[in-house]
């Protein structure tokens, strides 16, 4: 892409000055994943070692540009606020970015000067709005990930989900779930591979992907993971699964995705209250999830727990809360594992849960009461000794 780098040349600028006196104000941190680069205090640059943007602080915003080069941008403004850029405007952000590494490029010495010139300015806004059809050509929509797998390699092994009937979901309704051959998924990896590039070193575990990759049977999953480990080695393993597949899998069957690098399942819980996930048709028990965890748990995995704060409106609030933080008290969790928090959103038109709420006579509750919510659970999650994070799906970008 050399054209790209001459494309950049025009927007650099600054003294030849290499000194150190040249250099001041700037700060930069090379690792064998990711080039970061701060020119002053109001700005930071992190590149993939493809030299791909991945993201850009700029004075209080935060722009993080997905593999598909979709641009999506985060601030404050009276609370959390989120959008994704049109491309005109995220072509302008791209141009910004770069120039001000190509500024940077007059002051840069040794392994610094090698990673922009031979990585980072070969780069143009058309050149990465150009990997979007290098990402769809080995992906299908990528709905959604727990947001410490954000910089994991993601690899389906299936798509969709085999039960896709929550109410509330609409992640996979535009595909019918279908479970890759071994020939398949080692194709789909190899163009993953030839995807990420240089670029896989940022991410560090392989997430089996889609909805509930792990429900398959040893069968099935062992020649993709298999292939998984033989193209992307020496990564760990993660993955969805549901309470309805999972529980029905012997204790044998974990212990030996233990043994093939698996090490920890993500599970939707969305609440410990039985009359809630009937009410959003969602498969399983408060009993049924606590067997499962202690059976998880017996295999060495670590489990990952998702509750949805909000489910259900201010009329199932208290009950919702106080089902859930029950069930997580007589889970055997330790400080491998994990609870998420998710604001619930709804979505209107997408799903059936808005159209069973108004029937059920249900109120939402609004974004602050949502957040009120969540982190008074979270205090509460935090006394019992577990780990809690937030997990906002409207954040999510990979």
């Amino acid at each position: 892409m050399s054209s790209g780098r001459d494309a950049f040349v025009a927007h650099t600028s600054g003294s030849q000055d290499r000194s150190p006196a040249g250099n001041r104000g700037l700060l930069v941190n090379l690792t064998p994943g990711a080039t970061v680069i701060s020119p002053n205090r109001q700005h930071s640059l992190t590149f993939d070692r493809e030299g791909r943007l991945h993201l850009y602080f700029r004075q209080g915003l935060t722009y993080k540009r997905s593999l598909s080069s979709e641009l999506h941008l985060r601030f404050q403004d009276g609370g959390r606020q989120r959008r994704q850029l049109p491309s005109d405007e995220a072509r302008s952000i791209f141009l910004e970015a770069y120039a001000l590494a190509g500024e940077v490029r007059a002051r840069a010495v040794g392994e610094l000067e090698v990673r922009l010139c031979e990585e980072i300015l070969r780069w143009t806004p058309e050149s990465l709005a150009a990997e979007r059809r290098r990402f769809l050509s080995c992906y299908r929509p990528i709905s959604i990930l727990p947001p410490d797998q954000y910089l994991s390699i993601v690899l389906q092994a299936t798509e969709g989900c085999s039960w896709n009937r929550c109410t509330f979901c609409s992640f996979y309704m535009d595909r019918p779930f279908k479970t890759k051959s071994p020939v398949e998924f080692r194709e789909h990896a190899s163009g993953v591979k030839d995807l990420l590039g240089a670029g896989a070193a940022l991410r560090r575990g392989i997430f089996l992907a889609d909805g509930n990759a792990l429900a398959l049977s040893l069968r099935r999953l062992e020649p993709l993971i298999g292939a998984a480990k033989e193209i992307f080695p020496d990564r760990p393993l993660f993955g969805f699964i549901d309470l309805f597949s999972g529980d029905r899998r012997p204790l044998e069957h974990w212990k030996r995705l233990v043994d093939l690098g698996l090490r920890r399942v993500y599970i939707g819980m969305e609440t410990g209250l039985d009359e809630l996930l009937a009410f959003v048709n969602k498969p399983g028990s408060a009993i049924e999830l606590r067997n499962f965890v202690e059976e998880l748990k017996g295999a060495s995995l670590s489990v990952c727990l998702i509750l949805m704060v909000g489910l259900g409106g201010r009329e199932y609030r208290s009950a919702h809360a106080r089902a859930s933080l029950e069930v997580l008290k007589k889970l055997p969790l330790d400080d491998s594992d994990l609870i998420y928090l998710s604001p619930f959103v709804e979505q209107p038109g997408s799903t059936d849960y808005s159209e069973r709420r108004t029937k059920a006579d249900l109120t939402p509750m609004t974004e602050e009461e949502t957040e009120a919510e969540l982190q008074r659970m979270a205090q509460i999650i935090r006394r019992l000794d577990l780990k809690v994070s937030r997990y906002d799906i409207r954040e999510f970008i990979y």
